[in-house]
């Protein structure tokens, strides 16, 4: 029995540029995480990685870059001493607060929880 015509997968059907650009870098690890936090406000570097258990510093590093090249996310030097660095995000990367509030209202009706935030370690 042959496909409906709106279930066929013709021969030049393929995904949105848009999604396909956005699932390249929110469909790697912690990248979401991170923006969530930054969401709130501007977090020093040794904070966000508090605030993501499980993240390396390197991982970390690595996903603030792609975050930066993306134009999402801003490091700024704060003058010391000590000298610390902080991260937040640009318009751009703020503009996504109501489609990440989606996803997260999405998880909580859809996807199992795992409960409430484990205390100090995990207790």
């Amino acid at each position: 029995m042959p496909e409906p015509e709106s279930l066929a997968a013709g021969p030049c059907q393929k995904v949105d540029d848009g999604m396909a650009r956005v699932f390249e870098l929110f469909g790697k690890r912690w990248t979401g995480l991170i923006v969530a936090v930054l969401l709130q406000h501007p977090v020093h570097f040794a904070d966000l990685r508090r605030a993501i258990p499980g993240i390396s510093e390197r991982m970390l590093s690595d996903r603030l870059t792609e975050l930066g090249a993306a134009g999402l996310v801003v490091r700024e030097v704060d003058e010391g001493p000590p000298l610390r660095v902080s991260y937040r995000l640009t318009e751009a990367g703020a503009a996504l607060e109501p489609a990440l509030k989606e996803l997260g209202a999405w998880a909580e009706a859809h996807l199992p929880g795992s409960g409430p935030c484990p205390g100090p370690l995990g207790k």
